[in-house]
């Protein structure tokens, strides 16, 4: 007997809802067109995980997702926290946030500026004020991606790997999956395919709004701190930084980077980056950069910076699109796809703003919490 969903894409959400499915006594089969999982945006991630979001379904997704996180041992989940840094620009935009995610009970406090200082150096100047979520923090993307798998496995999920999809057509209540080493059918098809879902999209005749923006890492040799820092953001220029064991990662997303899967590190980037990182965070400029520890990889980028979720038409379901935020909000996006698909809508929380039919109808939200 044939599996009742396909699952395209073993990155973290497609782990997570194959586990989900085939908990819910579906029978799934799972393709991946890299060699292993997590090959992805899972894999290059820089793996923080946050509930600080303007759009309470953010909020709520990801919250969710961390408490997962944090009774899995295998996720590594780590309470590092997050650090807002307000410029006075933003003052009232983030008081609005603050508002909602304290309306929704997640742990989310305000910090005057010296007490921000307690966790990590910065130059004041033009900041209002800080935000700190004490649950925030990172978790490991590989680790949290294989126990996805190794359980969906153990509840009867086939995973196949070096299978991408090269084509897909529904006929009879049933789709049709050619890859190049079968063909598959299944009533149901779910496209956890991060930044390559447009290109998938097309291969079945659909246009679905993702496309790939490269970002990138950069990685500082290890030197010694007294103490780790949180990933805190400086919200007036996008830049961030955290610790990892004795290194300092740090980035900043390039509004100019074109969409498409261009590779390779952006070494003309490291300029503006370090230039928005030393005003801010002067102590940096006494750091090295170490280019073999820095990586890139892709966002996967709707045209409000929102996922897609959920039927998109009959039997076909995506869950992608998540702008950067996609491992940390995967673990309820699993439990969500299973109950769209068992009861024919998600439960647990309204998915209704992220679903596709928002861009048809000229709906694009407004998440402040974008880096």
């Amino acid at each position: 007997m044939g599996p009742d969903v396909l699952v395209v894409g073993a990155g973290i959400v497609g782990a997570a809802s194959a586990f989900r499915l085939a908990e819910a006594g579906l029978r799934v089969l799972v393709l991946e067109k890299e060699a292993t999982f997590a090959q992805g945006s899972t894999g290059r991630s820089a793996a923080g995980v946050r509930v600080q979001f303007s759009e309470p379904l953010n909020v709520l997704l990801s919250y969710h997702s961390i408490l997962e996180y944090r009774a899995m041992p295998e996720a590594g989940y780590r309470p590092i926290g997050y650090l807002f840094l307000v410029p006075e620009a933003l003052r009232e935009v983030q008081e609005e946030a603050l508002a909602t995610q304290r309306a929704l009970g997640v742990p989310v406090e305000k910090l005057a500026l010296e007490a921000a200082q307690a966790l990590v150096p910065f130059r004041e100047q033009g900041l209002a004020y800080a935000t700190f979520g004490p649950v925030d923090g990172i978790i490991d993307p590989h680790g949290a991606t294989a126990h996805y798998l190794r359980e969906a496995r153990r509840l009867g999920a086939e995973v196949r790997f070096s299978e991408p999809l090269l084509g897909a057509q529904r006929k009879g209540g049933v789709w049709r999956v050619a890859t190049p080493k079968g063909r598959y059918e299944a009533p149901l098809l779910l496209l956890c395919t991060g930044a390559w879902t447009g290109e998938v999209g097309r291969r079945l005749g659909l246009e679905i709004p993702i496309h790939p923006v490269r970002r990138m890492v950069y990685a500082t040799a290890p030197a010694p701190f007294p103490h780790a820092f949180p990933l805190a953001i400086d919200l007036a220029t996008g830049f961030y930084l955290r610790s990892e064991g004795p290194r300092v990662l740090l980035g900043r997303s390039n509004p100019a980077e074109p969409p498409g899967f261009a590779e390779g590190m952006d070494w003309e980037w490291l300029g503006p980056t370090l230039e928005a990182g030393l005003f801010r965070f002067p102590f940096l400029e006494g750091l090295a950069l170490d280019r073999r520890a820095s990586w890139w990889g892709y966002y996967e980028m709707t045209p409000d910076h929102n996922p897609i979720l959920g039927f998109v038409e009959e039997g076909l379901l995506v869950a992608a699109g998540f702008s950067g935020h996609g491992v940390q909000q995967a673990a309820m996006v699993g439990r969500l796809m299973a109950e769209e698909v068992v009861h024919g809508e998600a439960r647990s929380l309204d998915i209704t703003p992220f679903r596709l039919g928002r861009f048809r109808e000229g709906r694009f939200l407004k998440e402040r919490g974008i880096v």
